[in-house]
């Protein structure tokens, strides 16, 4: 062809010319394509990329970085007394140490829980991304897979928890059913719901694990790795669903925060059922015999402590405040905080 321009064959039809860099792109013909060819700012391009750099930066190995052949201290606590609001109770301080433990082994079930469906929603919107810009792309397709290594950081450690503590502790949760649940919820809610969760895990590490010098170093380490990683994701939350945002009405929007509310109470439900299970757990191996109010008393502590680590510590979080507030407004916001308040 003396004009340069390719001939590319259709497998479903007679060959056709295209040109390659003159003139704008076709438009999409279906929602499948637009969603690909997703349109990022040269701004925000620039943000997606610098989430990779420093994703290259932090990139971190479970054994050889995390565990390091190393077991849990059963003489230390594994979450510190700001999470785990232990010191709230009349206990010894063996009592409260086995308490911190209980809620870290917890702790580490719900991550594992919650990841489960983050990350399949994160490789959704990254299909979004598919034929547009390529640093969105890297970004959130590098985000997925940090977020499945954390699973697998989780089980893990759940594990060898276990190997520490007494038997019959239960975490019976599905998570695959907890995600098939969250996923059918509109991308909005679950991308707030995201954004949440890696605002309180950057806030629980900074305020209170870090500077808790009582804690196990295995434990230490476990969230000082995944906070490397939740830095970097919640850009990723923020530009996604800003993005997002952007394309819903505000009937669409509306009806989302009605979602994302759903999928707080149903959090909630599990931290109920679990917060009895800790406590029961609590009762039958603390080395005494407790009286029924004090257990009662213990059960009620168990649900305030998780309602405080996976609700309200993310839900008050400033960052997470504004961006929210920024895209519902006063009266959306109002909204919200009206459901959360029937949780307190």
């Amino acid at each position: 062809m003396s004009c340069g321009v390719p001939i590319i064959a259709d497998l479903d039809g007679p060959a056709y010319i295209r040109r390659i860099g003159t003139g704008p792109p076709a438009p999409p013909h279906n929602r499948m394509e637009r969603d690909m060819n997703a349109v990022v700012s040269l701004a925000d391009s620039a943000r997606y990329a610098r989430t990779i750099e420093a994703s290259k930066a932090v990139r971190w190995d479970i054994d050889k970085d995390v565990i390091k052949g190393r077991r849990f201290d059963v003489t230390r606590k594994y979450l510190p007394d700001g999470l785990s609001l232990a010191r709230e109770l009349a206990l010894s301080p063996a009592e409260m140490r086995f308490i911190s433990q209980i809620q870290g082994r917890t702790y580490a079930n719900v991550f594992g829980l919650v990841e489960r469906f983050i990350t399949a929603k994160l490789i959704d919107v990254s299909g979004q991304h598919a034929l547009g810009d390529q640093n969105a792309l890297e970004a959130l397709v590098r985000f997925s897979d940090e977020e499945i290594k954390h699973q697998t950081l989780f089980r893990r450690i759940e594990s060898m928890m276990g190997e520490t503590m007494p038997a019959g502790y239960r975490f019976d949760v599905d998570p695959d059913a907890v995600a098939r649940a969250v996923l059918a919820k509109s991308t909005w809610s679950v991308l707030v719901l995201t954004l949440h969760i890696e605002l309180f895990v950057q806030l629980h590490y900074r305020q209170s694990i870090e500077p808790d010098s009582e804690l196990s170093e295995l434990f230490k380490d476990v969230f000082l790795f995944h906070w490397k990683d939740e830095a970097q994701h919640a850009v990723l939350d923020e530009l996604e669903l800003k993005r997002h945002d952007a394309t819903l009405s505000p009937e669409d929007r509306a009806r989302a925060i009605g979602d994302f509310i759903d999928l707080v109470v149903a959090v909630d439900s599990i931290l109920q059922v679990q917060a009895k299970a800790d406590a029961a757990y609590f009762a039958a191996n603390c080395g005494r015999t407790m009286k029924h109010m004090e257990g009662d008393l213990v059960a009620r502590h168990f649900l305030k402590a998780y309602r405080w680590q996976y609700i309200f510590s993310g839900a008050g979080h400033p960052r997470f405040q504004g961006i929210v507030k920024g895209m519902i407004g006063e009266v959306g916001m109002k909204r919200i905080e009206a459901a959360l308040a029937t949780l307190a």
